[in-house]
């Protein structure tokens, strides 16, 4: 929708897949007065639920319906040197030369942190930072994986930069891309000794097929990664109940979106509970090396679930007086404040949706920009008869009015 419209977008790819309006209601049991007010953009937004089931009836992933978020340009393959370096650093070129070791200024714990300053500046959308930092890292992390003494540590490592670089891709709107990266960091994984790395990249994996459309597997390998971690006895850690938690919130997603609500629910008590004694087990470290599991986190997912499924009123009350943690990261800032701008939107109150943007605005900007349902709130708003104080500012700082 940075580019056209939600409504000029359903048209062309339903004519792309040769499909009247009312087959494309009967493939996607949305009814054919929603896709005819959508078309002729009488209507400017949807409910989440309805722009998957379109998503899926259309045969295309949900992003291609939505378009490339705000801040990023659609180019096809050409996109620019640095991204170009992104993909030469995820796969490298055939027969290019193997790793060699480190040299004597190398330093592990160096690189730790680099990484784990590479996932902080994700959280805060700085996506051009990490771009440019990933093509040196993955290559440090290469060549820390030909050393005898630190070959499982490196291997860690190039897991971790690896599973970085498909949450990248992902927000660059290539999920495909993202799933290559996935399954190089999946093998990495093996090669360590980190036992957490893995469940927690099967979640980012599971999150990666959810923005397909591929809802089924999402749900299936999230729910089967964390019945191994409870099996294996990987939850007596805060570090590995936060890796849990995170895989169980990922599956009550997928089962949402697939209209399961009462199994998404059911999966998010379980989590809510399990959340509490995040704080009372050992601490296992770097907070921002491991997956965002909370009460604050739980509570925001619940937030998104109720919104997502049409349940406006519950989003608000869940969110009201909400206190978060002071480690809960600005993107899950971003889309608790989002969820609660939508839901305040699909009450009519067009006031309460303006000022949550307002503050979204003051505490996550580039995140915002970012967000295409940002514009889609926005742009829903900007229909009405009478826009709401404030709202102008806001339409001018992410391009839609005109």
């Amino acid at each position: 929708m940075a580019n056209e419209d939600l409504g000029r977008t359903l048209r062309r790819l339903r004519r792309l897949a040769s499909l009247t309006q009312e087959e494309l209601a009967e493939r996607s049991d949305v009814s054919v007065d929603v896709i005819r007010q959508l078309e002729q953009r009488r209507k400017h937004s949807a409910r989440l639920p309805t722009l998957h089931a379109l998503a899926n009836g259309l045969g295309v992933e949900l992003t291609t319906l939505l378009g490339d978020p705000p801040a990023v340009s659609s180019t096809g393959e050409n996109d620019g040197p640095r991204f170009v370096a992104v993909r030469r650093a995820i796969m490298p070129v055939l027969w290019g030369p193997e790793p060699e070791p480190p040299g004597p200024d190398f330093s592990l714990d160096l690189l730790r942190e680099q990484i784990a300053e590479g996932w902080t500046q994700y959280h805060a959308a700085e996506f051009d930072s990490v771009m440019k930092a990933l093509p040196d890292l993955l290559s440090d992390a290469r060549a820390a994986t030909a050393s005898d003494n630190d070959r499982k540590a490196g291997f860690a490592a190039l897991g971790k930069l690896l599973q970085l670089a498909g949450h990248v891709a992902v927000r660059m709107g290539k999920t495909d891309l993202a799933l290559t990266s996935l399954e190089r960091a999946i093998d990495a994984a093996g090669e360590s000794s980190d036992p957490l790395l893995l469940p927690m990249i099967v979640n980012s994996t599971a999150w990666t097929y959810q923005r397909q459309g591929r809802l089924e597997d999402a749900l299936n390998i999230a729910l089967r990664a964390a019945e191994d971690m409870a099996n294996a006895g990987r939850t007596d850690t805060a570090d590995g109940l936060k890796v849990w938690g995170a895989l169980t919130m990922s599956a009550a997603t997928s089962a949402a979106r697939s209209g399961d609500y009462e199994r998404a629910a059911a999966m998010m008590e379980t989590a809510e509970k399990e959340a509490a004694r995040v704080s009372k087990l050992p601490d296992g470290g770097d907070n921002r090396m491991v997956s965002v599991f909370s009460p604050s986190s739980v509570r925001i997912e619940r937030v998104r679930l109720a919104v997502q499924y049409g349940h406006p009123q519950d989003a608000l009350a869940l969110a009201k007086g909400m206190r978060l943690s002071k480690d809960t990261p600005p993107s899950w800032r971003t889309w608790l404040l989002l969820d609660v701008a939508r839901a305040h939107t699909d009450i009519g109150d067009a006031a309460g949706a303006v000022k949550t943007l307002e503050s979204l605005r003051r505490v996550a900007p580039t995140w915002m920009q970012h967000h295409t349902l940002a514009v889609a709130i926005v742009r829903d708003l900007w229909t009405l008869p009478n826009h709401p104080p404030g709202l102008r500012p806001l339409a001018e700082f992410l391009g839609v009015c005109e």
